[in-house]
């Protein structure tokens, strides 16, 4: 009969444990400034396109969004249609969302400060909406060959 192995000393393990620990605390830093570096940019390529706020807007349905900041994301209505929506903090869930909704308390139109954007249990309000020109902005793309 083999005699069992001896089991690891308690400092080895928990060495690896904090090592672990740390490079995995590193690492979740590291995708944070990226994900922020990628919502800048991408707000960055809306800006030039912001039309003056407005109180509300028609939606039908929500046909896609983007995150482009802590507190604000793209949606579009249809296809030529796209609002950046600015929320009230805290919506602490928005940043890591992988899906949203948006609430529309009068038939298929969206109000700021009556209506929020829904992300798992949070309900953050709508404090600011813009139109966003995608007409120009694909012009202005194509254009210039991107």
């Amino acid at each position: 009969m083999k005699p069992s192995p001896k089991p690891p000393k308690p400092w080895i393990t928990a060495s690896l444990l904090a090592a672990t620990l740390g490079l995995g605390l590193l690492a979740a830093g590291a995708a944070q400034a990226d994900t922020r570096a990628t919502q800048r940019k991408s707000l960055e390529k809306y800006t030039p396109y912001l039309e003056a706020p407005v109180d509300d807007f028609m939606f039908w349905s929500l046909y896609k969004w983007q995150l482009v900041g802590p507190q604000k994301v793209v949606v579009w209505s249809t296809v030529k249609d796209a609002y950046l929506l600015t929320v009230e903090t805290p919506c602490t869930q928005l940043e890591w969302a992988n899906g949203i909704g948006v609430t529309s308390q009068q038939s298929h139109q969206v109000t700021r400060r009556f209506d929020y954007v829904t992300v798992g249990s949070d309900r953050c309000r709508i404090d600011e909406s813009q139109p966003i020109d995608i007409a120009r902005m694909n012009r202005d793309r194509g254009a210039a060959g991107k």
